[in-house]
C-alpha cells in the first residue's frame, strides 16, 4: 500500500504526475488525442496554481486562484469519466485511485476556499 502523502502541495504535484502517466497512455486517436491535450492542462494545472496561491498578495487574491484550482480540478474529473466511460485505458479500474483523489482534491480545495472566505468575512 502507498504511504499516505498530507501535503496538499505534494499531493497536487503527484495527481499531475499521475496525469502524465493516463495522457501518456491514451490511444492515438482523434477523441484520444484532444482528451490528452484536454487533460494534460486541467491536470497539471491545480500544482501550478496551488504555487501561485502560495504567493497570493491579498486574502482576495488567495480565493481567486484557489477557485480556479477547483475549477481545473473538476475538469480533470469529467475528463476521467469520459477515459472510464470510453474504457479508452484498460483495464479502467486502473483510474479508480486517480479517480478518487481526484474528488479527495476537489473536496480539500473547496473546503479551503470555504474557510478562506469565512477568515476574510471575520476580519472585516
Amino acid at each position: 500500500m502507498a504511504q499516505r502523502i498530507y501535503d496538499l502541495e505534494d499531493r497536487l504535484v503527484e495527481f499531475a504526475s499521475r496525469i502524465i502517466d493516463v495522457v501518456e497512455n491514451l490511444p492515438d486517436t482523434r477523441a484520444g488525442n484532444y482528451i490528452a491535450g484536454q487533460l494534460i492542462r486541467c491536470g497539471l494545472a491545480p500544482a501550478l496554481l496551488y504555487g501561485e496561491a502560495q504567493g497570493a498578495e491579498s486574502p482576495d487574491d488567495f480565493v481567486h486562484k484557489m477557485k480556479i484550482v477547483l475549477k481545473e480540478l473538476k475538469e480533470s474529473r469529467v475528463c476521467l469519466k469520459l477515459i472510464i466511460k470510453k474504457e479508452m485505458i484498460k483495464p479502467v479500474n486502473r483510474l479508480t485511485g486517480l479517480r478518487n483523489e481526484c474528488e479527495e482534491l476537489i473536496k480539500i480545495i473547496a473546503k479551503s476556499v470555504e474557510t478562506a472566505k469565512a477568515n476574510k468575512t471575520r476580519k472585516k
